[in-house]
């Protein structure tokens, strides 16, 4: 199976997203060959990860380190199994641009074990304080910890 993040500016989520996942299958056999991340916005395409996003993944012991941004192309749709964006208004823009998309998109959060359908989005925290960052890492960190145990 081959799993695409893809959030705003592949700085934050999707990035942290990825390296969190890539970190949780090694604790896990999981039938997953691929983890990888994209954005929605070309305007950070090239960009290394968020400082305050590789600080957050290093400090909880994940990989933060050597990420370049990039643009979600129509051939990553076409090449992966399963898409999970970090808000519904991602989600609404990759079905309307790739309609092919619809069934294997999905929300991150979803996969929490407390999800029950309400505040389905995962917050941006960029530009933001420390705080914000925190949160997103852990909202991000219990719905992946969700996919695992599900095995993807």
């Amino acid at each position: 199976m081959k799993i695409l993040f893809v959030c705003t500016a592949n700085i934050c989520r999707s990035f942290m997203a990825e390296r969190i996942l890539k970190g949780k299958l090694r604790e896990k056999e999981c039938n997953v060959e691929e983890v990888s991340s994209a954005g929605l916005s070309d305007v950070m395409e090239g960009m290394p990860g968020d400082p305050r996003a590789v600080e957050m993944l290093v400090e909880k012991g994940f990989d933060g380190h050597g990420h370049e941004s990039r643009l979600l192309t129509e051939d990553m749709v076409a090449e992966v199994d399963k898409i999970i964006v970090m808000e519904n208004i991602h989600r609404e823009e990759i079905v309307d641009k790739y309609p092919d998309a619809e069934d294997i998109t999905h929300l991150l959060k979803a996969f929490s074990a407390d999800y029950n359908g309400s505040n389905s989005d995962i917050k941006d925290p960029y530009g933001l304080l420390g705080y914000h960052y925190r949160l997103c890492f852990a909202e991000i960190y219990l719905a992946i910890e969700g996919l695992v145990k599900k095995c993807i």
